[in-house]
């Protein structure tokens, strides 16, 4: 079973601006290597996508160091490079250094940024091409606001393979389902994006989520998109705000009873492996999804 979307991070060694205010207080220590071996040990994974947190290319370069001494257990990096220039040396840059061969993305936060349309900016354009070129994925972390400007570059850009984070972040808490749901249809059309089952219990109340709260935006994701194309992934650690490790895991299980065992394997590990290109994994343990 992969994890398709997990992170790790160390406030006392760097800042990390999102982290900031009274209610990510609980988050706001070091997880490292050894508290994912024993989340993912519990929960049957055995690979996982290790994914930036900060627009800073020294924090990749860590990750990468540290998934090539993870004896095969972080099996890619979604890193970060500045988009709006010199992509092309910067990826060089990331490959050459220790685990550099686990590059498998890049992401930008592009939720942070107050432009709506940043990611449709002539330059970014230019850097997301240069993604393509060297054969990376492109982790799409947007709100339903900023979903036409993703649009249009998806569109423009057939050559590159796109993953949507967390669905683009649904309206659980408040029930709403609109525009949400038609923003996520539109992306599902386009055969270069597949969705990410991950960051739903954040979306929801932390303190008093239940399954069926969560049940029809997981099942609009998968009817968008199809199991070939939706990858689960937990968000952990940022998920402990609301779930632990153990608690998405199973909760993904749920989400995902209807589907044929063919279909599961999919959503926990075959999507991830095409679109990351992730060296094989064992066959799928559905009786840890029960």
């Amino acid at each position: 079973m992969i994890d398709a979307h997990h992170h790790l991070w160390d406030p006392s060694r760097r800042t990390y601006p999102w982290m900031s205010g009274e209610a990510l207080a609980p988050v706001r220590k070091p997880y490292g290597l050894e508290d994912l071996r024993r989340e993912t040990a519990a929960a049957g994974v055995s690979g996982t996508v290790l994914v930036q947190t900060v627009s800073d290319l020294g924090e990749t370069v860590e990750f990468l160091g540290t998934a090539g001494g993870s004896d095969g257990l972080i099996a890619g990096v979604v890193g970060w490079v500045d988009l709006t220039g010199g992509v092309p040396d910067q990826v060089e840059r990331l490959r050459g250094s220790t685990g550099g061969e686990l590059l498998v993305g890049i992401r930008h936060q592009v939720q942070d940024e107050a432009d709506p349309e940043w990611i449709a900016r002539s330059d970014v354009r230019a850097g997301l091409h240069a993604v393509a070129a060297a054969g990376l994925a492109y982790d799409l972390l947007v709100l339903v606001p900023q979903i036409p400007a993703a649009l249009s570059v998806v569109r423009d850009m057939p050559g590159l393979r796109f993953v949507l984070d967390h669905a683009a972040k649904p309206p659980v808490s408040s029930g709403e389902f609109e525009p949400w749901a038609s923003g996520l249809a539109e992306l599902a059309k386009l055969p270069n994006v597949a969705c990410k089952l991950s960051g739903l219990v954040t979306e929801a109340s932390w303190t008093d989520w239940e399954t069926p709260q969560i049940a029809p935006y997981a099942a609009h994701i998968l009817d968008s998109f199809g199991p070939d194309r939706v990858m689960f992934g937990s968000d952990w650690p940022v998920c402990e705000l609301a779930a632990s490790y153990a608690q998405v895991v199973e909760l993904a299980g749920e989400l995902t009873s209807g589907l044929s065992e063919a279909e599961r394997a999919r959503v926990f590990g075959g999507t991830a492996q095409e679109w990351y290109g992730l060296p094989d994994i064992d066959d799928l343990d559905a009786s840890l999804l029960r």
